[in-house]
């Protein structure tokens, strides 16, 4: 049975009647050029890391989904990669990520940051969500923290000048600021619901899919600007160790180019010997024990170009 989209506020009134509440759920996306923060503001809003960050282009490829409780709604955020001019397979597949998953949302927050002038990029994307009519639109300013007032109040002129906005909200994921008050303009905008996932769930990604994610985002600290477009992660093996808190977990780290396998080993292999480190620390965190971490270096020359390969990494 549907449970009713109504709930029942026990606290009765003055004159006795019993108040009726709305709760409201539904899904919202945030969308922008890369590294406008839509990753760090969506862990924000959840209050806790779903989606990796960088500062290297294409860090998302999947939309994650990360669930927003709260007593008056419940907000599903679909991070999901940032729109581009796709130059190869996989940059077309993502789009088309993208556009599918922004005709299903119900709100789309269109992310722009507080310290840079608005740009082709920004215009591109603005003009691509005249085609998504079913969602609301909600124009978010981030990285709020990185500018004065009186710079903050342009940036809102320029962008209440786009188009007519649902709502307009400036917010710092860093610092913490208004992320609350975006939580309810969100919700506010999305249907009349029941709760769509349960009320201690904060995201519907696999173990496997985030700890593939998580030894990515290892191995783009400080990369080259052409090599993260080439890696891809995949799990051959995970299991727990017999009577220990220890977890067993093989895993590959595709590259398109020889040249690209020996920048990711290092010289002796120092530079995957600290990217396992980084990556088992997370893991660690993320699945609350100890964690044995086999990496691997394999070439698939030019994957993100061949359907096939792109089939076999999930793409």
């Amino acid at each position: 049975m549907t449970p009713s989209p109504l709930l029942i506020n026990k606290s009765k009134t003055k004159n006795g009647i019993i108040s009726v509440v709305d709760h409201r759920s539904g899904f919202a996306s945030f969308v922008g050029r890369p590294n406008v923060g839509k990753s760090t503001l969506t862990n924000a809003l959840v209050g806790k890391k779903i989606a990796i960050t960088s500062t290297k282009p294409q860090t998302t490829r999947r939309a994650i989904r990360g669930i927003v409780h709260r007593e008056q709604g419940q907000l599903i955020l679909v991070d999901t990669p940032g729109l581009h001019r796709p130059r190869t397979l996989l940059g077309q597949r993502l789009n088309d990520l993208v556009a599918q998953t922004l005709g299903d949302v119900d709100v789309i927050g269109f992310c722009i940051p507080a310290d840079e002038k608005i740009g082709p990029g920004d215009q591109f994307i603005n003009e691509q969500l005249n085609e998504f009519r079913r969602a609301k639109l909600v124009a978010v300013i981030t990285k709020s923290e990185l500018v004065s007032p009186e710079q903050l109040a342009a940036q809102l002129l320029a962008v209440s000048e786009l188009r007519d906005w649902a709502d307009i909200v400036p917010v710092s994921a860093v610092a913490e600021n208004q992320l609350e008050i975006l939580t309810e303009v969100l919700i506010k905008l999305m249907p009349v619901s029941p709760p769509l996932y349960p009320a201690d769930a904060v995201t519907d990604e696999s173990i496997e899919s985030r700890i593939c994610e998580l030894i990515r985002e290892a191995i783009l600290e400080g990369v080259r600007d052409e090599l993260p477009h080439s890696i891809a992660v995949t799990i051959d093996e995970m299991a727990k160790r017999k009577g220990k808190d220890l977890t067993d977990i093989h895993a590959n780290i595709f590259v398109e180019r020889d040249s690209q396998k020996g920048i990711i080993i290092g010289h002796r292999g120092s530079r995957l010997i600290d990217v396992g480190t980084r990556a088992r620390h997370e893991i660690e965190s993320l699945i609350g024990h100890r964690v044995f971490l086999s990496l691997r270096v394999k070439v698939a020359s030019d994957w993100q170009r061949d359907p096939k390969q792109l089939g076999k990494l999930g793409f």
